[in-house]
């Protein structure tokens, strides 16, 4: 089969996968040259300028309509701003490969959240939660865990709050019904972001800072801010609107599995069976809950 025969959706996942998970071990070599909220800013910032000119090249740039402007403001503070600020926080001290495993459990939290919201879970969504939770403990190492170390153990906590702050504004935007094209309000969420990360950094990272003279940083920001992020968030959108969900669903669960292969790579992350294991564990308990959950 030749790639033209490829049905266009397939690639658009493909796609998505690729850049999405080329993305963890990316931003750990920015994080060579920078400190974690700043690094979040500039990404969120070469983010929303890509995303205005990719919507205004596309004839798509306007005023979202004002019934979507709440979530506008949740995705842009929570699945954004706090993702990519805890995301980054974490990495200083957890390899990139395990941090994209443990930042990628959002929708391990969204049944704990479904619960509070009055929705019904089955006995398989909480099976998935298990087999989740399991796996994040294997992937901790808790046999091995340098307890004394501080840094390590805040790190791990950092990446669960970037899954929990996603799960967050994922059920806000199930929950809510929208007037505006998902893809056509990303510039205006990133924009949100900027701002806030901007706000956040002197105040988080006083003496923070952005080496512009690190090649590292370059290529962070370059690859993130500018291909990564605005068309990989466009790929999964074409692919949650062309796919029934648990296929688009499932099929971003390639995401944290080549964030390892590409950490290996890039930067060396070594495969350990606590990692392949608790890796396992995690991507079932995601599919488990995601089939569930349809």
């Amino acid at each position: 089969m030749t790639m033209k025969h490829i049905p266009r959706v397939w690639l658009q996942l493909g796609l998505a996968v690729l850049l999405f998970g080329l993305t963890w071990p990316v931003m750990k070599l920015g994080l060579v040259a920078g400190t974690p909220v700043w690094l979040a800013a500039g990404r969120a910032m070469l983010s929303a300028v890509t995303a205005f000119v990719l919507l205004a090249a596309l004839g798509r740039l306007a005023w979202p309509h004002r019934g979507d402007w709440p979530v506008i403001l949740s995705v842009g503070a929570l699945q954004l701003c706090a993702f990519f600020a805890f995301a980054n926080l974490g990495m200083q001290s957890v390899p990139a490969g395990r941090a994209g495993v443990l930042a990628y459990t959002a929708m391990l939290w969204m049944v704990p959240l479904s619960l509070l919201v009055g929705e019904k879970v089955s006995s398989r969504g909480l099976a998935g939660v298990a087999l989740g939770m399991a796996g994040i403990v294997i992937l901790a190492d808790p046999w091995h865990f340098d307890w004394s170390n501080q840094a390590i153990i805040v790190g791990h906590l950092y990446l669960l709050a970037a899954g929990f702050t996603w799960a967050l504004a994922m059920l806000h935007t199930r929950r809510h019904k929208w007037q505006t094209a998902p893809l056509d309000v990303l510039p205006w969420q990133m924009s949100v972001a900027t701002v806030l990360l901007c706000i956040l950094a002197p105040i988080a990272e006083p003496r923070g800072h952005l080496d512009f003279d690190e090649w590292q940083l370059w290529v962070a920001l370059i690859y993130i801010g500018v291909c990564a992020g605005p068309t990989a968030t466009w790929a999964a959108v074409s692919v949650a609107r062309a796919l029934p969900p648990v296929t688009a669903a499932l099929g971003m669960l390639g995401v944290p599995l080549l964030g390892i292969v590409s950490s290996v790579v890039i930067v060396g992350e070594p495969i350990t069976l606590p990692l392949a294991l608790g890796t396992a564990l995690v991507i079932a308990g995601i599919a488990t809950v995601i089939v569930d959950r349809r």
